[in-house]
């Protein structure tokens, strides 16, 4: 079977049992009660190294400034994957206008304008611009939950969501700090993932960049090995899906937002987002789509 029948009989399975709900729309699903428990447990696990390691819990709504966006130069680097927030802000005229429009089934988001707020595409984004300042000798590591966050791809592969979430870990601070966590977190990522029966491979990645510059980024960013992917079959076995990411920002979101170490430098930052809602499909995917017939090893860690 070839991925793109592997990826639709998947689907399909998922719809058939419940665990995904159908609204439509391709990489956009209601979830089942069963499918947030695993989400809900995994997330526990993450909890337990999190709260040992003294981490900050921040919680923001799944949304950015839009100037971030335009400041991070996401807007150069991934437009193609942006959603910003459109909202009606004409008179009466422009609203009979628009519902004209509407009912003769034409394109209406012209009498829409942009607001100040944008879908966030990584949970770490709503973050950096409130860290302005200096941070301490042990530098910040702060926590930011299973926010939702937002990547215009729509896709049939379900593993492939347009709104998802991620538990995402920041640090901030000096180099050497933010590197030998990264390192930490990376050997644990992997371990906490192989612990659940999950066959988790480390590779050297690079992000979705766009056009010609994008690709000049991608190169770059492998040749100094500043993202790495745990990857898992989900669809695939040839083509593993990367369900954890750990991307070294080296000191671009502290220049952006002026956030400096105690030593005066830049601060340079780093980040880990588990995917949450792919590693619950990997599990289902391991593990079969009935929870209650999973190992008892795996559950026992997830609902204990």
């Amino acid at each position: 079977m070839n991925d793109t029948d592997a990826r639709k009989q998947f689907l399909d399975q998922l719809f058939a049992s419940g665990l995904f709900i159908p609204t439509g729309i391709a990489g956009f699903y209601g979830r089942s009660a069963e499918f947030e428990s695993i989400v809900e447990g995994f997330s526990k696990l993450v909890d337990d190294f999190s709260r040992a390691d003294g981490a900050e819990r921040i919680f923001f709504p799944p949304l950015v400034p839009r100037t971030s966006l335009e400041r991070t130069s996401y807007l150069e680097s991934m437009p193609h994957l942006a959603g910003v927030i459109h909202s009606f802000r004409g008179d009466d005229r422009a609203h009979r206008a628009l519902l004209d429009t509407v009912e003769k089934g034409g394109e209406w988001g012209e009498f829409l304008d942009m607001t100040d707020l944008a879908l966030a595409p990584a949970a770490c984004y709503p973050l950096y611009p409130t860290c302005a300042g200096t941070v301490g000798e042990q530098g910040r590591l702060v926590d930011l939950s299973a926010a939702y966050v937002f990547r215009c791809e729509p896709s049939d592969d379900p593993a492939r969501l347009q709104m998802f979430r991620q538990r995402e870990i920041v640090r901030i601070g000096t180099p050497g700090l933010v590197t030998a966590w990264r390192s930490l977190w990376l050997e644990r990522g992997v371990e906490l993932l192989r612990g659940l029966g999950l066959d988790a491979t480390v590779e050297e990645a690079a992000d979705p960049f766009f056009g010609r510059s994008g690709r000049m980024m991608a190169a770059t960013q492998r040749q100094q090995k500043l993202k790495f992917e745990v990857q898992v079959p989900i669809c695939s076995e040839q083509h593993p899906t990367a369900v954890t990411s750990f991307n070294y920002h080296r000191e671009h979101f502290g220049r952006t937002f002026g956030i400096r170490a105690h030593d005066g430098t830049e601060a340079h930052t780093a980040c880990l987002g588990f995917g949450v809602e792919r590693i619950a499909l990997a599990l289902l995917k391991r593990h079969g789509l009935a929870t209650r017939d999973w190992p008892s090893l795996v559950r026992a860690q997830l609902w204990s």
